[in-house]
């Protein structure tokens, strides 16, 4: 990072001269989460943490406790602070609670029920009960306007502006905070939609307005207008929240530019973030996601899982060879869990992953059929756990961890809520144990169990649907609840390595630290590849390029920057599309031979063939630009020392244990207390200021010469004195 920390200085028009040595960097990073806001600051070799409570009426209020906080114990103001990035869940949340702007859509007369049409598929084909997701646009605020662009870009009906200023008097009428507006092939052809911002603007000042050739100018104009839609509807709120926290900010010292990261693992500038909030729906998970690729690389796991719980929800990732995945399709809000198609589709640059409603928060209850169920609704940080005493009164998967006595109820989150245990006993008793005729303790067990089950189902259907073997995996798990279930999730998968960083209890907004400055810009633009168009081709790359380098310069003035240009390529007929790296240079007939070429092999690698008689067709091009990421060279895979001692701790806490189906005196292990050459047998807990890692019998804890907690199943490799 620094790199990003010079230009960060330059930004702010501090001296840095190459003959003096610079102090020590000072960077933060916060994650708003759905019950935490997690806070991280790092200067030199020191590290700072915290959590505090979401504040979900005013997030920034959060926020600048944190803040507050972790500058306190520093010894540090904001006016030291050398770079500030920020994740929020303000945008998923409000997706997914449906608690965004009163928003209207402005398409092609015609189309305006494409929303509800979506595909014309079941994702289910068998379930007669089927529902699908409801729109965020309802259908009374969609508005059809007389237009029609060609997929070449050709003006077949000039736009009628008549009908969009009728349409702005309707808007004002109806209170509207936010339009999304979609035409027809203006990915190829922008002018009517750029024209119908400027007619809105002109009517209505204060409208939010979000233009599908801007948010994702890509062919499929349903996931185009889902896309669009999601973010007019978040982005006066968005907007609001981040611009009242850079002023607060500001007159509390900060003279740095705040970044933000986005939902593909990159970091970007506010006004980006303000613009296109829906870049930002993932960004949380994101950042762990960087963290794990990290501790993977200082580790030498070329096969992670990156696993990432917290209060609201629960992400898995796979990262080989010490990348994760990266895909241009995100889906939100599923009705149905598990079920591909049941929710809004999202188009953007995002970091592959599967996310269940599966946190420390989530709500747990008897159903009809006497099962017990957990999430994915979460009782959040307002009402928070029955355990919280602020007023939640259902029982959580929290609450569940606090009566089997694997959390300590003056140690929570920093001491900053006490745990109620009894309140939670009674809670458990009467909504679990109750209809299932369980003791309070063997209901807390269950609704363990139940998660665990979960994310393990998760795990091998995302496993399954990505070709992996997941028990091939070392587990790589952070946030505040991640390491509670990490054992048990990892005895259910078949792996036997686990492994909890340092910091695991914030470790999404630690990752924030070690993400590059990135920006990608897409746009489709067919062509037959053996007819391929040159100068079109080139002028768009030109144009594409030039769109993500000075975004990326905003936020990075000098330096390096990369840029990666790719190509989705099919194979004429086909409905999908393989991402292919362009060779450097100006495309030309040896560029299209070679594309064709990667094509082919990359193809046989997928479906194991390649159709060489059919023509490739192209159907949309991307530019990445990024600075340098903080990624060291990948190490060779650690292994401990064949002389560790056992670890010893005048300490013990009664905890509930599922192979006695009972509570047992079990060692109580300060992190910080522990030496690498030692070792730690389970059942035992490990405890640090944010969390507690579980040490389930039959695994052995260590530590890695970079601080990360191993956890080994059963080694074979310890030998120990």
């Amino acid at each position: 990072m620094a790199t990003v920390l010079e230009h960060v200085r330059v930004m702010s028009e501090l001296p840095l001269s190459s003959q003096d040595k610079p102090e020590p960097t000072i960077r933060l990073a916060v994650d708003v989460g759905g019950t935490f806001t997690d806070v991280v600051l790092l200067e030199g070799e020191q590290r700072y943490t915290s959590k505090t409570l979401t504040t979900p009426a005013e997030p920034e209020q959060g926020v600048l406790q944190g803040i507050e906080e972790n500058l306190k114990l520093a010894g540090r103001t904001l006016h030291d602070v050398d770079l500030l990035i920020l994740g929020t869940t303000l945008a998923t949340n409000a997706l997914i609670e449906r608690k965004g702007a009163r928003t209207a859509l402005i398409t092609t007369q015609g189309f305006r029920d494409l929303v509800e049409i979506g595909l014309e598929d079941r994702f289910a084909q068998y379930d007669v009960f089927l529902q699908k997701p409801t729109p965020l646009v309802p259908r009374y605020w969609r508005f059809g306007v007389t237009e029609r662009i060609n997929a070449q870009g050709e003006v077949l009906l000039p736009l009628n502006e008549d009908d969009v200023t009728r349409i702005a008097q309707t808007l004002r009428d109806e209170d509207i905070d936010s339009v999304a507006v979609v035409l027809l092939h203006s990915y190829r052809n922008p002018q009517h939609e750029q024209r119908i911002a400027e007619i809105l603007q002109q009517e209505l000042p204060h409208l939010a307005v979000s233009l599908s050739s801007v948010v994702c100018p890509e062919v499929r104009e349903y996931e185009r207008l889902s896309t669009t839609c999601a973010n007019a509807y978040v982005q006066p709120q968005v907007a609001g929240y981040l611009s009242r926290l850079e002023q607060l900010l500001t007159a509390r010292g900060l003279h740095i530019p705040l970044f933000l990261m986005t939902s593909g693992g990159g970091i970007t500038t506010l006004q980006t973030g303000i613009e296109q909030p829906v870049r930002l729906v993932e960004s949380g998970p994101a950042g762990g996601a960087i963290l794990a690729q990290r501790v993977a690389a200082e580790l030498g796991e070329t096969r992670a899982l990156s696993f990432d719980m917290g209060g609201t929800t629960a992400k898995i990732c796979f990262i080989d060879d010490y990348q994760p995945q990266i895909s241009r399709n995100f889906e939100f809000g599923r009705v149905h869990r598990y079920q591909k198609g049941s929710g809004l589709p999202i188009r953007i640059p995002v970091i592959e992953m599967v996310e269940i409603g599966a946190g420390g928060g989530s709500i747990a209850r008897v159903d009809t059929l006497q099962r017990i169920q957990v999430g994915p609704d979460s009782a959040g940080s307002e009402p928070g756990p029955v355990s919280y005493g602020l007023g939640g009164t259902q029982t959580t998967v929290t609450d569940a961890n606090a009566v089997l006595g694997r959390l300590d109820p003056s140690r929570f989150a920093r001491g900053k809520v006490a745990l109620n245990i009894e309140a939670a006993q009674q809670a458990l008793a009467v909504q679990i144990g109750a209809p299932l005729g369980y003791s309070a303790e063997l209901a807390a067990l269950s609704v363990a169990e139940i998660v665990a089950e979960n994310m393990a189902n998760a795990a091998r259907v995302h496993a399954s649907e990505q070709g992996k073997h997941v028990e091939h995996y070392t587990l790589i798990a952070f946030g505040g609840a991640a390491p509670l279930q990490a054992a048990r999730l990892a005895r259910k998968l078949g792996i036997t390595r686990v492994v909890i960083p340092r910091s695991a209890g914030v470790g999404s907004a630690l990752g924030f630290l070690w993400a590059p400055i990135a920006y990608q810009a897409v746009r489709s633009f067919y062509q037959r590849v053996d007819r391929l168009n040159h100068d079109e081709v080139n002028a768009l790359l030109v144009g594409l390029t030039e769109q993500a380098t000075a975004i990326v310069r905003q936020a990075a003035p000098l330096g390096d920057i990369q840029v990666q240009r790719i190509a989705y390529l099919r194979y004429a007929g086909q409905g999908h599309e393989v991402p292919i790296e362009l060779p450097d240079g100006d495309v030309q007939e040896d560029t299209v031979h070679a594309l064709q070429t990667r094509f082919a092999q990359r193809y046989r690698e997928l479906y194991g063939r390649s159709l060489d008689h059919v023509p490739v067709e192209a159907i949309s091009w991307s530019v990445a630009a990024s600075t340098q990421d903080d990624l060291a060279p990948a190490a060779a895979r650690w292994t401990p020392s064949n002389t560790l001692t056992t670890a010893s701790s005048p300490h013990q806490r009664q905890v509930y244990q599922i192979e006695d189906n009972a509570f047992t005196a079990t060692p109580l292990h300060e992190r910080t207390a522990l030496a690498q050459e030692q070792y730690v047998s389970g059942p035992a807990l490990v405890v640090e200021e944010e969390t507690t890692t579980v040490v389930d019998s039959g695994f052995y804890a260590h530590l890695s010469p970079q601080g990360h907690l191993i956890l080994e199943l059963g080694s074979e490799d310890f030998h120990h004195e």
